[in-house]
């Protein structure tokens, strides 16, 4: 497999320059928050199909408000992009994340070992094929296998590079779009007239005349056993002093008359 021709290199004459064509592995995680997870999973698949790609995993769990599902897509490298779009335009984006890996020097890398190592079995075939003795034989077929088994394992990983780079995989997890309760309206309180306003007063006026009320009783009660304990003897201790003091002089009024012997 020979490498593209680096860019910005001379062309040969007579040829036209050689694009510098890239070997890309595309690899993305997309989140979407959607109300209904069946249906964007199932618009999902379409989209996949449509691009010439296939689901390579699907888990759903949960039901109601916890569903989820997940897919695991593969996609054409070519349609890559805009099929990560339209898959994201499936609902609320919540997440997204994408990344590029170039494999072009890797994939380069194994053909040419696998090139060679076909070669090596060859040689190794061709030489089994003119052995005289059964040792040599024997010796051969030993190495044979070896080299087989080598060349089989770099077989494998050339075609998972290729598989890499043909196909990009995005895994798109779904989750249900929370739903946000219907709020309970508030009753309005109804208009009131002048008579229930009037009236309203009035039962608020006598119930704080009727806590007055109430209070100065408590009072009166708090207090009634001190007035019984000290009202009786300042009310003796008035009457004594009342009794005992001096009267004041008062000059006699003409015409008054005077008792005998005065």
């Amino acid at each position: 497999m020979g490498g593209a021709q680096p860019s910005g290199a001379p062309a040969a004459a007579g040829v036209g320059p050689v694009a510098d064509t890239r070997l890309i592995s595309y690899t993305a995680q997309l989140g979407l928050r959607a109300k209904d997870v069946g249906q964007v999973l199932g618009r999902a698949r379409e989209l996949t199909t449509a691009s010439g790609g296939y689901v390579g995993g699907e888990s759903v769990s949960g039901g109601g408000p916890d569903e989820s599902g997940q897919l695991t897509l593969k996609i054409p490298s070519t349609a890559y992009q805009q099929t990560l779009d339209q898959l994201a335009a499936l609902g609320e984006v919540v997440s997204r994340k994408s990344q590029a890996d170039d494999l072009t020097q890797q994939v380069a890398d194994v053909a040419s070992r696998v090139q060679t190592q076909q070669a090596s079995v060859d040689r190794v075939r061709a030489l089994m094929a003119q052995a005289k003795s059964l040792s040599d034989i024997t010796s051969l077929e030993g190495e044979l296998s070896r080299r087989e088994a080598d060349l089989e394992s770099l077989q494998k990983q050339q075609k998972e590079l290729s598989a890499r780079t043909s196909y990009s995989t995005v895994t798109l997890d779904v989750r249900r779009e929370a739903v946000a309760p219907t709020p309970t309206p508030t009753p309005k309180p109804e208009g009131k007239g002048f008579g229930d306003s009037v009236g309203s007063a009035l039962g608020g006026g006598w119930h704080v005349l009727v806590a007055i009320g109430s209070a100065l009783v408590v009072a009166l009660a708090a207090v009634a056993p001190f007035l019984l304990v000290l009202g009786v003897p300042a009310a003796l201790l008035y009457r004594y002093w009342r009794r005992t003091r001096p009267q004041p002089f008062r000059p006699e009024e003409p015409g008054e008359p005077t008792e005998p012997g005065e």
